[in-house]
């Protein structure tokens, strides 16, 4: 048994909080903490065990060293914004504390979505005896999981990897996004860039668009090329790979809202005068928006996530695509929350999960393919992200 500390109250941060507590023979104690402690009383309203709830501001190290002092956690499981990262790890590595995230770390004033900033923390979580799990949500964490499961069952080298994100969900307003606006829109915005042969290719983002056909009647959606972050741990630690490339599906509505937005300026990311006051616009977009943890009781259809991979298996060629469907109203029903949360929040408790149990635990700085996918797919079976598996699945991707 164990005790964590859970840092951020979102659509999320309610999900993981939801779900550790749905397994209390890991997750004995549970400390739900956000600089608006009420988001988490209102999350702790909705469970039926009791936890605790604090507030704390992530960017300050001080507040995070002083919380997780006085709550002694087990690990602390980061669910804050991705600016937040390095403070949090700076915390966890003063009072000795293991550490996992869902997101890698970004700088808020440049959109760049690199690992670098966490890999150079290596030596110091070796060197403490601490262990720091990266990107254990789903896009990144189930997909790079999916991809070290077929790499260690199905293949004896992998060549190419298609990772599909489809959300085939409608929550019926013209314009939303269904995680942090601010994070979903950079990150959709971003310059695209794409693994082959032996170097990252930069093209414009969503430049390049393909049809395509999910399985088990989810339907048939446009899917545009982008950037996410696993490519560049995937790449790295499957140096086999000469294509590796991230799909996203987007509705037309999204597109020309997204197109008039940036082209007035309300996307960007640098500040601007206004009143006399400096405001940077996406932040001011982001209040008028809706907020995504109410985005749940709308939201109807199903999503589907996940990977294509090319490669030989005993001299031969073979294509394997396995993929997670989750519906929507259904997520809303077990833990009050839309399937883009859901998705990400349950591989954040089945991580964790790992960790605390000693499945997994390394002292260092890992991404979450470097574990063995083994016992978390089984997990993901057992706690609401069922997978499939289809071999030779008969179809091409540009």
């Amino acid at each position: 048994m164990a005790k964590v500390l859970i840092i951020g109250a979102g659509g999320v941060g309610g999900v993981v909080t939801h779900k550790c507590a749905q397994v209390a023979d890991v997750f004995e104690e549970i400390v739900l903490a956000s600089r608006t402690e009420e988001k988490c009383k209102q999350i702790a309203a909705q469970l039926k065990r009791p936890i605790e709830t604090a507030q704390v501001d992530a960017d300050s190290v001080p507040e995070l060293v002083a919380l997780i002092e006085r709550v002694k956690p087990d690990l602390v499981i980061n669910v804050a914004l991705p600016y937040q990262d390095l403070t949090i790890m700076d915390a966890c590595l003063e009072t000795g504390v293991h550490y996992m995230d869902t997101a890698n770390y970004e700088p808020l004033d440049t959109a760049k979505f690199e690992y670098k900033w966490q890999w150079a923390y290596q030596e110091k979580f070796e060197k403490a005896g601490l262990m720091a799990l990266l990107g254990s949500g789903f896009d990144p964490g189930a997909t790079n999981v999916f991809t070290a499961y077929l790499a260690k069952h199905y293949f004896d080298e992998i060549e190419n990897l298609d990772i599909i994100d489809v959300n085939g969900g409608d929550h019926g307003y013209p314009f939303a996004t269904n995680f942090n606006p601010e994070i979903n829109i950079r990150e959709v915005t971003a310059e695209c860039r794409h693994w082959e042969n032996g170097a990252f290719v930069e093209t414009p983002a969503m430049s390049l668009k393909q049809s395509f056909t999910c399985p088990e009647g989810v339907g048939e959606y446009n899917i545009y090329r982008m950037y996410h972050e696993e490519l560049e741990s995937l790449t790295k630690h499957y140096p086999s790979l000469k294509k590796a490339q991230f799909w996203m599906s987007f509705g037309d509505s999204y597109l020309k809202h997204l197109e008039v937005l940036g082209n007035v300026g309300m996307t960007g990311i640098e500040p601007v005068e206004f009143n006399g006051q400096q405001i940077v616009p996406i932040q001011f977009l982001k209040t008028l928006l809706p907020d995504p943890s109410t985005l749940g009781p709308r939201t109807k259809g199903r999503t589907c996530i996940g990977c294509v991979v090319r490669g030989t298996y005993q001299g031969k060629p073979r294509t394997v695509y396995i993929y997670n469907i989750c519906d929507h109203e259904a997520c809303y029903a077990e833990v009050q929350s839309q399937a883009i949360s859901y998705t990400t929040g349950v591989p954040a408790m089945i991580g964790a999960k790992m960790m605390l149990e000693g499945k997994w635990m390394k002292p260092g700085v890992w991404n979450i393919e470097q574990m063995d996918p083994d016992p978390f797919m089984e997990a993901m079976n057992q706690y609401g992200l069922p997978w499939t598996v289809i071999d030779e699945p008969g179809f091409d991707l540009v």
